[in-house]
């Protein structure tokens, strides 16, 4: 009988980046859990990368709410807390304007708005995260879109780390930025078919089967691996049940665990 042989580990170590977006203080449930998927990452040794906005539709977080509580904590326990838009407004340029730039807008918060527009908007979102005792210099935009002008505001606002849909962007200065490039792994599939009601269940198992194969793709050519879960995700066990299974293999394969923050100028350095 032959003797099997260990998978290889990758020659450059890969890093594992897992982040978990949609928390708002209006749906108390999706809190629950949230705190119950951070502590299966807490007895992997792995921090999330929290995507957070400070505002939702139904206006303003406040200090003492639970969400701001929770999010306190765990920063203090090792997670990141990364400027996830301001409100996810979807029509942030305003109905008035018919161009097509503005059209293109409307799919995203940040994803065509002009420099001095953004600035506004990321002015607006720091002092609401100010107010809530937090602070951040890493940035991600709502569906992982960003114009060409957020940019040039994050530039301006002293950010230190932008990660859109296609990796992440260390922003040293306006012309010397280093880009890794790594794409969002998760279950939002542009231009995705919705499923029939007969292969649904199918459909959901290919995302998952889908999702564990290029986690560990990556981590074996030593690439950064970058998980998102939504909290609507959580709602589903399937969902869940897959990324867990997708962090064990990458720590399996040896991925280093890591959040934003570790990839900022100041760590790199």
């Amino acid at each position: 009988m032959a003797t099997q042989l260990p998978e290889p580990r990758p020659v450059v170590p890969s890093h594992l980046v897992v982040s978990l977006s949609g928390l708002t203080h209006d749906a108390t449930e999706s809190l629950a859990r949230g705190v119950e998927f951070a502590a299966e990452l807490d007895a992997r040794g792995v921090p999330l990368s929290q995507l957070f906005r400070p505002r939702s539709a139904s206006g303003a977080l406040q200090l003492k709410s639970p969400l701001v509580s929770w999010m306190h904590e765990r920063r203090a326990a090792g997670d990141a807390i990364v400027l996830h838009g301001y409100d996810h407004n979807s029509d942030p340029i305003g109905a008035w304007q018919s161009s097509a730039l503005a059209r293109v807008g409307r799919r995203a918060e940040f994803a065509a708005l002009p420099r001095h527009e953004a600035g506004l908007r990321l002015t607006a979102a720091r002092r609401a995260l100010t107010a809530l005792g937090l602070r951040t210099d890493m940035f991600v935009p709502p569906r992982w879109l960003a114009s060409p002008g957020t940019v040039e505001a994050l530039h301006d606002q002293g950010f230190g780390v932008l990660a859109d849909e296609n990796g992440v962007r260390l922003l040293h200065g306006p012309a010397d930025d280093t880009v890794v490039r790594a794409r969002v792994l998760g279950f939002r599939v542009s231009g995705e078919r919705h499923p029939l009601a007969d292969d649904r269940k199918a459909a959901e198992a290919w995302r998952c089967r889908v999702l564990e194969a290029e986690v560990a793709r990556t981590v074996r050519r030593g690439g950064l691996v970058r998980i998102n879960i939504r909290a609507k995700d959580l709602k589903r066990p399937a969902r869940r049940a897959a990324v867990l299974a997708a962090v064990d293999a990458a720590l399996r394969l040896g991925a280093v665990p890591a959040t934003y923050r570790l990839t900022s100028p100041a760590r790199a350095a």
